[in-house]
């Protein structure tokens, strides 16, 4: 009988050592597997805690989640990269009444001494309230903490949370707005950018305004200059990039600082710029004159009109200023600010073209811009007649924001094309929209010397800045008291722009109610207290923004010089 072979002997002993070691196996996976579901667990038990934390913890009563969890809300920064607005790590004193261990009368009345801006019965009432929390103080200093501190008093929640920082403090207030407690943005580019801001996808991502520091402080400055030589109640300027609609400056006074929106008086944080809209009076009347140029109504700057001391039309009279008490040419009108004489002009245009001109010119809606405090333009209504299209012709009975008044006389002298303004730099992630086709770049280029002509020899010679080549215009406007236009209350504006042989810079700038001093010989119109705001502005943000002065460079003059005549009667 033959031996079995030794392959057939060893193979149940291999089978017994493979069965044990997928015995061996599957006990590991089942181990690996009750050490994962242990770590997932915990991991989540940590999730779960970090969530009752962020909604029923010491946070909660205060913002309803732990802003410390959130990324910090993006910066804002002005077109050099200058900051205007960033999140800040603050001390931040509250209390919980419930874990007050102390006497609470004790605790009241040196919370009185070290927060004074309530006294010990107040603190007391709050200590013996059933409130979760309350807070005492945002942004406190180091030193309250520390004295704080020292009382050793669980129940006083001393936290480091975020807080919205405005470097510049007051300056450009308007355009920026501010921050409401949840970490929102309550008005100006914080309300308009909101999402931007806080989108997880861009959060962190600093927003870049047109602003420029340098340029906004020096308006703010001159502006609010003139304000207090002339005891106005209020002014608004604009400074706009009349190629791009770029906002380079924006002000309204009186003005507010956004690091303390609470502690200020809501008729100063009223944007008079973008959302208050006013009659600008003849600042108008180069709008009407353009149209009547577009219309073949008028075809040369020596066309002649009738300018009597008063022109009786319509069953009312229209007054002038300095009236001719002859015929006038259209350079002569403008150079003089004739109401008679654009009266005159504005009836051939006629009431419904010019309705169509100022829909072109989008004055007849809100202005456009991303701001959210807009103003709506106030018309005649169902009343806009002849005699209504007259004194709209002449800038009275419609009025506007002075943002509309910048966007117009941009649209005006950069060839004629109307683009939306912007508070954002343009660049390539925000290019200039390429325009609409309002005017005819005839047109733009004749109402150079036009308007050059005002500063050089009309009303507005105090806007003019030596080498600068100013072109502009005035405007004195009555104001409405009662219903009724006043004598002795105006509202004065001056829009310029800059170099006027090349324009590149519009300037609005308005007083509210300015006031005649000793310097202005008892007048209060706009060519003694406003037009040099202009000037002086000017001469300082131009070299700021490129343009040097040169006293040899001119528009082409011939255009309105051979039709002034004898000067106006006085």
């Amino acid at each position: 009988m033959n031996a079995p072979t030794p392959a057939l002997v060893a193979r149940p002993e291999r089978l017994r050592l493979v069965g044990q070691r997928r015995q061996i196996l599957a006990l590991m996976h089942q181990r690996l597997m009750f050490g994962m579901l242990v770590y997932a667990l915990v991991i989540g038990v940590i999730i779960l805690r970090l969530v009752w934390l962020a909604a029923f913890g010491d946070h909660a009563g205060r913002k309803g989640t732990v802003t410390a969890y959130v990324p910090a809300r993006g910066d804002i920064v002005d077109r050099d990269g200058e900051p205007l607005s960033r999140t800040i790590d603050v001390w931040s004193v509250g209390v919980h009444p419930a874990r007050i261990l102390g006497d609470k009368l004790a605790i009241a009345q040196k919370l009185s001494q070290l927060l004074p801006e309530k006294d010990a019965a107040s603190y007391f009432a709050i200590l013996k309230s059933d409130k979760p929390f309350v807070y005492l103080r945002r942004r406190a200093g180091p030193d309250l903490i520390a004295a704080l501190n020292a009382l050793g008093e669980p129940g006083i929640a001393l936290d480091r949370e975020p807080d919205r920082l405005y470097p510049q403090t007051s300056l450009a207030a308007h355009v920026l707005g501010f921050t409401n407690i949840d970490g929102h943005g309550a008005a100006g580019a914080e309300r308009a950018f909101d999402r931007e801001l806080t989108s997880p996808e861009t959060r962190g991502e600093p927003i870049t305004l047109s602003i420029s520091s340098k340029v906004q402080q020096a308006l703010e400055h001159e502006l609010g200059a003139a304000m207090q030589e002339f005891s106005a109640i209020g002014a608004a300027g604009v400074v706009l990039d009349i190629h791009t609609g770029e906002v380079l400056a924006m002000t309204s006074l009186p003005s507010f600082n956004p690091n303390q929106p609470g502690h200020t008086n809501p008729e100063a944080m009223f944007n008079r710029a973008t959302l208050g809209v006013y009659e600008l009076g003849s600042t108008f009347k180069p709008f009407t004159v353009a149209m009547a140029m577009e219309d073949k109504k008028i075809r040369s700057m020596g066309q002649i009109y009738n300018c009597p001391h008063d022109l009786p039309v319509y069953g009312h009279v229209v007054h002038d200023t300095h009236p001719f008490g002859r015929a006038c040419t259209v350079s002569e009108i403008m150079m003089e600010s004739s109401n008679i004489g654009t009266a005159q002009i504005a009836d051939q245009v006629g009431t419904e073209r010019q309705k169509w001109w100022l829909n072109r010119m989008h004055f007849l809606e809100p202005v456009h811009v991303e701001l959210r405090e807009r103003g709506r333009t106030l018309t005649p209504g169902k009343r806009w007649g002849p005699f209504e299209t007259m004194t709209v012709g002449f800038g009275q009975g419609i009025a506007v924001t002075p943002l509309h008044l910048a966007n117009g006389y941009a649209t005006l002298f950069n060839g004629g094309l109307w683009r939306p303004a912007t508070i954002l730099k343009v660049d390539r992630t925000h290019p200039a929209p390429r325009g609409e086709r309002v005017f005819t770049e005839d047109t733009s280029y004749k109402m150079r010397a036009l308007l050059r002509l005002v500063v050089m020899k009309g009303t507005g010679k105090k806007a003019d800045a030596p080498g600068y080549r100013v072109g502009g215009k005035t405007g004195t406007a009555q104001k409405l008291i009662g219903g009724r236009y006043s004598q002795n209350v105006v509202l004065t504006t001056f829009a310029g722009v800059f170099p006027m042989d090349e324009p590149r810079y519009v300037v609005v700038a308005m007083l509210d109610d300015p006031k005649s001093t000793k310097d202005t010989y008892g007048f209060h119109t706009a060519g003694w207290n406003v037009a040099p705001v202009v000037s002086r502005t000017i001469s300082r943000i131009a070299p700021m923004l490129g343009v040097r002065p040169d006293m040899k460079r001119e528009p082409n003059m011939n255009e309105v010089l051979p039709y002034i005549h004898e000067p106006a009667e006085k």
